[in-house]
C-alpha cells in the first residue's frame, strides 16, 4: 500500500462505488457550499461563491461581446400566468412554491400565522416565459425592434424532491437567455452562436 493510499482525508475514497456521496463530501471538505436549515437550500461559501462570480464574468463578457444585455424579470409569476405556461409542459407545476399571503400575524397563543390571502397567488419563478413574453408583447412593435438579445441571471426555486449541493437544490443561481428573432434562421443562428 503506498503512503498516498494509507493517508485519511475527509473523503471517502470510494468515489467508484458511492461517486454521489463522494462528489457531496468533496463539496463540503473544499469549503464550497453546505446543506442550510432550509431544506433542499444550500448556503454557497466564499469559495464558492467566488467560483460562481467567475464564471458569471467570464460568461457575462461573452453574451455581452455578442450584443446581449442583461435584464431582470419578476420572481413572481401571477398563477394565471403561469396556467398557460402550464399547458405546454406537462408535470411543470409539480415543482413550484406559490406565495398565497401577504403578511404575518401572531395569533392568541403566541404563534405567527398567515394573514392577509392575496386575491391571486404567486407562483415563485423568476425564469417564467410567460411575463417574458407579455414584457416582449409591448416592446415588439415590427420587426424594427428586432432582435431582442436579453440574458438574465437570477435565483431560480424549484421544489426539490432529493436535493443534492450545486446538481439539485431548492433554489439556486441560474443564468438563463430570452432571445426574439425576426427570422427562424436568425434564431437558430444564436441557439449555434450560444
Amino acid at each position: 500500500m503506498s503512503n498516498l493510499a494509507a493517508t485519511k482525508t475527509a473523503i471517502t475514497p470510494q468515489r467508484a462505488e458511492d461517486f454521489p456521496e463522494w462528489y457531496q463530501q468533496v463539496i463540503r471538505a473544499a469549503e464550497l457550499a453546505e446543506p442550510s436549515d432550509v431544506r433542499g437550500c444550500m448556503v454557497i461559501r466564499p469559495w464558492g461563491y467566488g467560483i460562481w462570480e467567475n464564471m458569471q464574468r467570464q460568461l457575462d463578457a461573452m453574451f455581452r461581446a455578442t450584443g446581449h444585455r442583461n435584464a431582470y424579470f419578476p420572481l413572481f409569476i401571477p398563477l394565471s400566468y403561469f396556467a398557460k405556461e402550464a399547458e405546454h409542459v406537462e408535470g411543470f407545476a409539480k415543482e413550484c412554491a406559490v406565495v398565497t399571503h401577504t403578511r404575518l400575524e401572531v395569533d392568541a397563543e403566541g404563534k405567527m400565522k398567515p394573514a392577509s390571502a392575496l386575491t391571486e397567488p404567486l407562483v415563485v419563478r423568476p425564469t417564467s416565459e410567460t411575463i417574458i413574453g407579455a414584457s416582449y408583447a409591448k416592446w415588439v412593435q415590427s420587426y424594427r425592434d428586432l432582435p431582442i438579445l436579453i440574458n438574465q441571471w437570477a435565483n431560480v426555486v424549484r421544489w426539490e424532491m432529493r436535493p443534492r449541493l450545486f446538481l439539485r437544490t431548492t433554489e439556486f443561481l441560474w443564468q438563463e437567455g430570452h432571445t426574439v428573432h425576426e427570422t427562424e434562421a436568425e434564431a437558430r443562428a444564436e441557439t449555434r452562436l450560444i
